[in-house]
């Protein structure tokens, strides 16, 4: 018997990376896991990955129509949701000289209204005693250049796990944050111009990790199934940091 057999998860953001990772780990805890994402042959592939308890829905969570499209798939099941893990968001580099308006508006659009809306929409849907976790980052507590709306909008991130988890604890509904450090998936790389400065940027990073490496997405997914099942029963409106000590020594 897995932590989560016979529960229903959602993770957004999952045809890769992280939460692709999650998706595969909850599923073999045992639950059915519904996936989104903006790519569908990325989903396909990540239905593939996963197995036969994967459902995938093609769609964005900063579009409101698709979210409302994604819960009606995941209502139509009738199992409601036991966990869900609001994991997709997006980061880019932007000093303070340059930022734009489409910067700011991509950045909170998904990272702030789409993560806000997709827990919002889950909320009939989500069972009494359910898990809802966020996906946060270490860039929310220190001042890295460029990284200045990312990291305001995955403050605002933190600060939802806190106001949620009262509002929804008469439910017994535990809301907490997964604060990763850096991890090595294709959206990390994904933030420099070419491969040579990714490899660069990959380099510096680890510097700054004290366990002397990028994290592997599966440390992250074992810390999302940890946070969605019984086994954190009394952890709720935490940030649960899994940055190989970058932001604790």
């Amino acid at each position: 018997m897995g932590l989560l057999e016979g529960k229903t998860a959602l993770v957004t953001g999952g045809s890769s990376g992280i939460g692709l990772a999650s998706a595969v780990r909850l599923a073999a805890e045992g639950a059915h896991v519904f996936i989104t994402g903006r790519r569908e042959a990325e989903l396909d592939a990540a239905v593939a990955a996963i197995g036969p308890a994967a459902t995938a829905v093609i769609g964005d969570i900063s579009d409101l129509t698709d979210l409302d499209r994604l819960y009606e798939t995941v209502r139509a099941r009738g199992r409601g949701l036991d966990v869900l893990f609001a994991n997709a968001s997006i980061a880019e580099f932007a000093p303070l000289e340059r930022i734009t308006e489409e910067h700011f508006d991509t950045l909170f659009g998904i990272n702030v209204r789409g993560t806000l809306f997709t827990v919002h929409k889950a909320l009939p849907l989500l069972n009494d005693g359910a898990s809802v976790i966020l996906n946060g980052s270490t860039n929310a507590d220190v001042g890295a250049e460029a990284f200045g709306v990312y990291a305001a909008s995955k403050a605002a991130t933190r600060s939802f796990a806190r106001t949620w988890a009262n509002e929804l604890r008469g439910r017994g509904i535990r809301v907490n944050i997964v604060t990763p450090g850096p991890t090595d998936t294709p959206g990390l790389s994904g933030l420099a111009p070419d491969p040579e400065r990714a490899a660069d940027f990959r380099e510096h990073l680890v510097t700054q990790v004290p366990l002397g490496r990028l994290g592997r997405p599966e440390e992250i997914a074992a810390t999302v199934a940890f946070l969605a099942s019984e086994q954190s029963s009394f952890v709720t409106g935490s940030s649960l940091y899994v940055d190989g000590g970058m932001n604790q020594v």
